[in-house]
């Protein structure tokens, strides 16, 4: 019988994947803080935290860690068929996978995220740099990416949210405005 995995168990899972793969939520959030302390003077490594902590909490960024760290330690353990094992293995320039399933689940931050994952795939911040494949032993084809996404989307989650209380916006806007919205 098919069984429904309940959502804390893939955050849980999820988490731990990173966990294993030597990555923490801090590791992310520090790359979160050097992409938005120049647009916020205010900003707090605790703020960029609090945005990992929810960014991890979308079942798309799960999923896509889920995905990439089990291809990940597939190719590390030689399990995958070839061709694949050894464009995984070795990061090949040309395979784009890695970075097509972080950009997917980025999609749901918006543009800047988008962009930034597209300065942390080619600038290599932190931890990012740490796990690029072409440089170490394990293989992390899929995990830089997925951490750029990660890192990204709770970037762009901070920009909108530090605009909105600049503005005040609140979803008490919804309730003041009613008569505009219906």
């Amino acid at each position: 019988m098919k069984r429904r995995v309940h959502s804390e168990e893939v955050t849980k899972a999820a988490i731990q994947k990173l966990k294993d793969r030597g990555v923490t939520i801090l590791d992310i959030a520090e790359i979160v803080f050097e992409l938005q302390s120049p647009y916020s003077q205010n900003l707090t490594l605790d703020e960029c935290v609090d945005s990992v902590e929810n960014v991890l909490l979308k079942r798309e960024i799960q999923h896509a860690i889920l995905v990439g760290v089990e291809l990940d330690t597939l190719a590390e353990q030689g399990k995958l068929s070839e061709p694949l094992q050894s464009i995984v293995e070795t990061d090949e320039s040309l395979f784009g996978i890695d970075e097509t399933i972080a950009l997917g689940a980025s999609l749901g931050y918006g543009s800047i995220a988008v962009t930034n994952y597209g300065h942390l795939d080619s600038e290599k911040i932190g931890i990012i740099k740490n796990l690029d494949t072409k440089m170490g032993e394990k293989v992390h084809t899929f995990l830089d990416d997925l951490i750029g996404a990660i890192a990204a989307s709770a970037a762009s989650r901070l920009a909108h949210r530090i605009r909105d209380y600049e503005d005040e916006l609140t979803t008490a806007f919804f309730k003041e405005n009613e008569k505009m919205i219906k």
